[in-house]
């Protein structure tokens, strides 16, 4: 649908679920069942929210999931196979790592929109891209730590970024026809059960004595962070949700401060700043320059 600039609304959406997201490796952290199990969690819980805000809103989404269901099915197994993968780097690396590698589709996703649509980035989406990687690179450079001990947690953090990409693509394409509500709970229904055999074959525990992270993580993450996401994907090009995502370094950093101490200097702050403006250039482009 065109629109002579990104919508606010979607903007604000895409910062929003940014914000949420970023404090999923903290709830993660904080949960007493296995990684993945964790992630199963986040699903199953938020599912009976997510199906009953569905047929709340549109009762013929199932009806009409036919004509996309290989997408579906596509973007809820990419994002299962995300989440494991991501948690259980998350307990291997460090939280500047496992947020540097968990989003590297910032790179991904904007280079499939251009791919999509057969052209080179013009000059003020490569300032934007330029902005990002700066603002990016202030944001984690100084902390993210590189070290054999840390390789299997990086690499399951960075097929994790990868499929995520994977994962935006699917739900662009479900978005064309499909609500934001009925679209994630339909794909969170093909999530669920290869969460739960994974977690199950990996031999975790599965039933927590705390439910409290596990749901702070499927109501903030899952319903919260991912919903809103979601819609936005709906709205806004490939380019400004993909550079949306340098958002959670920063979030992700305050937290790190709040929760466990870790300093934060004025590289962070410049850091913070250089995402900012990239965000603002392109979320003002018109979309036939995005």
């Amino acid at each position: 649908m065109p629109h002579p600039r990104s919508p606010r609304r979607a903007i604000a959406a895409v910062i929003a679920a940014n914000v949420a997201l970023a404090f999923g490796p903290w709830f993660v952290r904080l949960a007493d069942t296995g990684p993945v199990a964790a992630a199963f969690w986040r699903i199953a819980l938020a599912l009976p929210v997510l199906l009953i805000a569905a047929l709340w809103t549109d009762r013929r989404a199932v009806g009409r999931a036919g004509s996309i269901l290989a997408p579906l099915l596509i973007g809820g197994i990419a994002f299962a196979v995300d989440l494991g993968a991501w948690h259980i780097g998350i307990l291997r690396t460090t939280l500047a790592n496992a947020t540097l590698f968990g989003n590297c589709a910032v790179l991904i996703f904007p280079i499939y929109g251009f791919v999509a649509m057969r052209r080179w980035p013009t000059r003020a989406q490569g300032a934007a891209l330029l902005l990002a990687a700066v603002g990016g690179v202030l944001l984690l450079g100084r902390s993210a730590e590189l070290s054999s001990r840390h390789l299997a947690g990086d690499l399951f953090c960075v097929l994790a970024g990868v499929l995520y990409a994977v994962y935006f693509i699917a739900m662009r394409r479900v978005r064309q026809t499909m609500a934001p509500v009925p679209a994630l709970a339909l794909s969170s229904i093909a999530s669920v059960l290869p969460l739960l055999l994974l977690a199950m074959a990996l031999g975790e525990t599965i039933l927590p004595t705390q439910w409290g992270p596990l749901l702070a993580l499927a109501l903030v993450s899952q319903i919260a962070g991912q919903g809103l996401m979601i819609y936005a994907l709906g709205h806004l090009s490939p380019l400004v949700v993909g550079l949306a995502l340098l958002v959670q370094p920063l979030v992700g950093a305050t937290i790190g401060w709040a929760a466990y101490g870790e300093r934060l200097t004025m590289l962070d702050a410049v850091g913070a700043v250089l995402v900012a403006a990239a965000l603002a250039l392109v979320s003002a482009r018109r979309p036939a320059a995005q």
